[in-house]
């Protein structure tokens, strides 16, 4: 697949949006390859999601990605959804194809690629439990299973929100829904993957220490001042090892650049210049 045109515009929406660290990756690894790239950021209200995208495509967009709170909602503007998002049922990337939008999902291939590749991390067998059940967790879920883990253990404070995850998985073997009730009575987990709003200013992040040990990974899908609360559960938990997610924010970008330019780019670079520059910020508040 030949690299598109200089100039094709791309950008990211979601609300807010001016945190997002997306411009940055694509324009690194546009460089990389020498593509001269238009990205940029959107912010869009839910109820200005479809007229906003529509603008965008008319003004010459031809790429999205795609953030909170829209992963679910976008799968409607779709014409076209990949496997990937349809067993998410989620949507992280568009490319606009043949007069409309082709949804896909990268978030699962990220988290995995960061753990397993990136971090090293062995994932079969390995018994998890996934805080949350909307964009984010539907997107890791299916990619988690694929992978290899052992059982997978749903979460979520809406318990219909966890049945209706668990169900569209198709695994009833490997994959159950637990209610934030029931997490004092759960057994210890090997991989804690945090996909919730809990901690980050919305509700407060409670969670039992005993889920956890020192042979636990504890991955917050989100990076930053929204990843602090988990973070530190997981080391007062004592997680033998605990990230944020902007490894997978880096991995599953990478994915989307593939999608739209049809070349891989190098990742380690881009995540080490992110991490100095999150953790300076870190350091310096």
């Amino acid at each position: 697949m030949a690299l598109r045109q200089p100039q094709a515009r791309f950008a990211v929406v979601g609300q807010p949006i001016d945190h997002s660290l997306s411009p940055h990756i694509h324009r690194a690894f546009a460089r990389q390859w020498s593509v001269d790239l238009d990205y940029g950021r959107i912010e869009l209200a839910p109820s200005a999601l479809a007229s906003g995208i529509a603008r965008f495509a008319e003004s010459g967009g031809v790429g999205l990605n795609v953030t909170l709170p829209h992963k679910q909602a976008v799968m409607a503007l779709c014409a076209g959804l990949s496997e990937r998002a349809r067993r998410a049922g989620a949507v992280n990337t568009l490319s606009y194809v043949d007069g409309g939008w082709h949804g896909d999902n990268t978030d699962g291939v990220g988290l995995v690629n960061d753990l397993s590749q990136r971090r090293g991390i062995d994932l079969r067998a390995r018994r998890t439990l996934l805080l949350g059940a909307g964009g984010a967790a539907c997107g890791v879920a299916p990619a988690l299973l694929d992978a290899g883990i052992g059982e997978l253990v749903v979460c979520n404070r809406s318990p219909e929100r966890a049945d209706a995850l668990v169900d569209a998985l198709a695994a009833p073997e490997r994959a159950h829904s637990r209610y934030w009730r029931d997490l004092p009575d759960l057994a210890h987990f090997d991989l804690v993957v945090n996909a919730t709003s809990a901690g980050r200013g919305i509700e407060p992040l409670t969670l039992p220490f005993h889920l956890a040990g020192a042979q636990t990974v504890a991955v917050d899908l989100s990076y930053g001042r929204a990843a602090i609360d988990f973070l530190a559960w997981a080391r007062a938990a004592g997680c033998g090892q605990a990230f944020d997610g902007l490894g997978m924010l880096v991995e599953q970008a990478a994915e989307s650049f593939f999608l739209w330019q049809g070349v891989r780019p190098e990742t380690d670079a881009v995540y080490a210049d992110l991490r100095r520059l999150a953790d300076g910020e870190a350091a310096a508040e």
